[in-house]
């Protein structure tokens, strides 16, 4: 599966590289230079940034810290669970590391990987592949490290350390950063091998999680699902979902995001058609996952839900609900909460 091309980044992930940069000495404003990330977004948890400002981001990081041995693993190891919301947390409660991973795969454009992932077992051994062909040659080798490394802590982190890494294999040559890799997780990298690759004991790959709960999961799973579809940023209909989702919201009109996007409304509406969909046809797809997830997992009363998501009154937002579900948003809650 391919990493995240044209999915939207949560800033929490640049947040952490910030923060890490700024413990090596680097300052702020020079991370972020040429990235288009104000420093003010780094506060806003529910901010997105595109693939471009993240790279751009990490080269600030590389030129910054040309010297630093290991530096894309010693990153990759500051990333847990907890940093990617409900992606990490539909990992937590899989039933075993060997769902959890095919979870995360599955659904890995929420995380922070830009390398493909896939597994690979035997009767013994448990493995987890990391490819980075797709990415730029000159940051190849910082994000193999660094999505290696953010692997090896994350099953740590859900066997509760019982998961002992057995092998780190590497294809090409020695790097310079082995003995720091081999000091930083315990396990001395093997080169000239035929893929990148961690590996476990399949006993492991298998053991129950302990935090493992079937319903919950079955939740968090559809939000995977709800974000996956919101990320998605491929051309001209991305941006305006983008918007949709952003500071501009819901109540936006097409003149207003046709003005963000510098466009004309008849041009806005015009490409939007050529890539086989209409503004309206945005709007009323994101209202309609948005008012499920609302009434799911908060208690918001209908008539603020139904502004929230850009109606004028209740009974509008009723009559739209009804067209997507079958029934009305009462009926759907009471449904769900007794599911539960």
């Amino acid at each position: 599966m391919k990493g995240s091309t044209g999915v939207l980044h949560p800033i929490s992930i640049s947040q952490v590289i910030v923060n890490f940069a700024a413990r090596q000495g680097v300052d702020e404003d020079t991370c972020l230079l040429g990235t288009g990330i104000q420093n003010s977004q780094l506060q806003d948890p529910e901010a997105l940034i595109e693939r471009e400002q993240e790279m751009r981001l990490i080269e600030n990081v590389i030129l910054a810290l040309p010297n630093v041995p290991a530096l894309g693993f010693e990153l990759g190891l500051q990333y847990n669970v907890s940093t990617f919301g409900v992606w990490g947390f539909a990992l937590r409660t899989s039933r075993t590391l060997r769902e959890a991973i095919q979870r995360a795969i599955r659904y890995l454009p929420l995380s922070t990987a830009y390398c493909r992932i896939s597994i690979s077992y035997n009767a013994e051994l448990f493995g987890v592949l990391i490819d980075p062909m797709e990415i730029p040659q000159h940051l190849r080798q910082f994000l193999l490290e660094r999505d290696i490394a953010t692997s090896i802590n994350i099953m740590q982190e859900l066997g509760l350390a019982g998961v002992e890494i057995q092998a780190l294999e590497f294809t090409g040559s020695t790097q310079p950063s082995a003995s720091r890799i081999a000091t930083l997780c315990g396990v001395h990298p093997r080169y000239g091998c035929a893929q990148n690759m961690l590996m476990v004991r399949l006993a492991d790959a298998d053991r129950p999680l302990v935090m493992y709960d079937a319903r919950l999961t079955r939740m968090l799973e559809d939000q995977c699902k709800i974000q996956l579809d919101r990320r998605q940023i491929a051309g001209l209909t991305g941006k305006v979902r983008e918007q949709l989702l952003g500071q501009m919201g819901l109540v936006a009109s097409l003149e207003d995001i046709a003005e963000h996007l510098a466009l004309s409304p008849r041009s806005l509406r015009r490409k939007l058609e050529d890539e086989g969909t209409t503004f309206r046809g945005l709007v009323d797809h994101e209202r309609k996952l948005l008012a499920a997830q609302l009434l799911e997992t908060t208690q918001m009363k209908l008539d603020e839900l139904g502004l929230h998501l850009g109606y004028a009154d209740t009974a509008s937002f009723t009559r739209a609900f009804r067209r997507w579900y079958g029934t009305s948003p009462g009926e759907f809650r009471s449904r769900r909460a007794q599911d539960e």
